[in-house]
């Protein structure tokens, strides 16, 4: 699964003239797609205390607190000293993605946000960066002076967890920080609703409409991750004109849809969503993942699995089809699929932070295929059409599924490792459709 990175395999027999059909096009576009994101860049660290420490720093055993810089930067300075750290782990949901979008398909992407000026071996901002692929491209990051975020995950003696949340820094993106030309050329920008919803005057929500404003200007979907159902459960009618306004493709889990549209069925709050969005993807726990999408009624394509039965009966019957934005659509035809848990899911859940996240890194990766394969043939019969993803709705769903399980087999959300090389030869290949 290394399409559309660079390939490490080398020829027997090696070819110096290229195929001059192919060569023009080569030459006109050597770095291939990418894909850009604006996170709020933190980092989630781990360590078991007694509960002496707990009330030295005003904390509640199995609560969650928002803490001042002050008392973060004193409290971390504590665990380092004495050695309690078992992990620090790089944060942030739209991190999470991109990183896991570059091992996916060993190629660019690019993070936007803040970053510590003055970086310390072995602390908070050295750990984020030692976690982060080497694909992922930090050069446009905004120096300040200070800490970025800290999650602080506080194990008692009784096992019980405590929350200690430092926000640092991690809101005071520039909207001057935006560099236009990087999602200009980008295939999707990627944000999350922690973005919009910051504290009054952080800088951060004007950013991001800064980047929105861009990427309309250019044609670069946007991406939008709903983070989690309290955001969105506290004003519903503005993430919908939100999603309306700004967002091409939005990623939801179902209690984020539920909160969203007000409907428990994740396949009516799929088909809901369609109505401010050109493509939806919906994990529902235990019961699998859903996507929703447009495609052209002329060219739609009737799958070959069996029909499933649900709110919208044979909901599935196009799931073959290639997705769609809605304005390329002459005559739109919604269409959806869904896919039960990989291998009915792993024998031990060993992390359920990131699943979702590893379901949108690989929709973007095939929707990077997408724009890198039109790019590197652009005459090809898969571009006579102007489609949004370079498989089938129902092969992305397979894609999203293998990967999400492949978090929730693994103790970080973050991939270490893209999948295993015998995917390559499965009968069907995921970029088959």
């Amino acid at each position: 699964m290394k399409f559309p990175g660079k390939r490490k395999s080398k020829h027997y027999f090696p070819v110096n003239a290229r195929d001059p059909l192919l060569q023009a096009s080569q030459q006109e576009q050597e770095e291939g797609s990418w894909v850009v994101g604006i996170d709020q860049t933190l980092v989630d660290i781990e360590a078991k205390v007694d509960d002496d420490f707990l009330q030295r720093y005003g904390l509640s055993a199995g609560h969650s607190l928002v803490i001042d810089d002050g008392t973060a930067e004193a409290l971390y300075n504590e665990l380092m000293r004495e050695q309690l750290i078992s992990h620090q782990f790089a944060g942030g949901t739209i991190g999470n993605t991109l990183h896991n979008y570059s091992v996916l398909a060993d190629d660019r992407s690019v993070l936007l946000g803040v970053m510590c000026n003055n970086i310390q071996i072995g602390g908070y901002a050295y750990r984020y960066l030692c976690n982060t692929s080497s694909r992922m491209d930090l050069n446009f990051l905004q120096g300040v002076d200070g800490a970025i975020g800290r999650c602080f995950t506080l194990i008692g003696e009784q096992g019980e967890r405590t929350f200690a949340i430092s926000p640092g820094l991690m809101n005071q993106l520039q909207a001057a920080s935006i560099p236009e030309e990087v999602i200009a050329g980008a295939s999707a920008l990627v944000l999350t609703s922690y973005l919009v919803r910051c504290q009054p005057g952080e800088p951060m929500p004007e950013a991001t409409l800064r980047a929105i404003e861009f990427a309309k200007k250019h044609n670069v979907p946007v991406v939008l991750t709903l983070g989690t159902k309290y955001v969105i459960q506290d004003n519903p009618q503005f993430w919908r004109d939100f999603l309306r306004e700004h967002v091409s493709i939005v990623a939801m889990n179902e209690e984020e849809a539920f909160a969203l549209t007000g409907e428990a069925d994740p396949l009516l709050a799929s088909n809901m969503a369609l109505d401010w969005v050109d493509l939806v993807l919906c994990t529902a726990g235990p019961t699998g993942l859903y996507m929703a999408g447009f495609t052209e009624e002329a060219f739609k394509r009737k799958t070959n699995h069996p029909l499933l039965p649900g709110a919208i009966a044979e909901f599935n019957q196009f799931e073959f089809s290639r997705a769609m934005r809605h304005q390329d659509c002459q005559q739109p035809l919604r269409i959806f699929s869904h896919i039960a848990p990989y291998m009915g899911g792993p024998e031990k859940i060993m992390n359920t932070n990131g699943a979702g996240d590893g379901a949108l890194a690989a929709l973007l990766h095939d929707i990077t295929a997408n724009n890198f394969h039109r790019q590197k043939v652009p005459n090809s019969s898969k571009h006579a059409r102007e489609y949004l993803t370079y498989s089938s709705l129902a092969q992305v769903c397979k894609y999203a599924n293998r990967v999400s399980y492949q978090v929730l087999n693994q103790h970080s959300p973050r991939l270490t490792r893209g999948l295993p090389e015998r995917e390559d030869s499965l009968e069907e290949s995921y970029w088959d459709r």
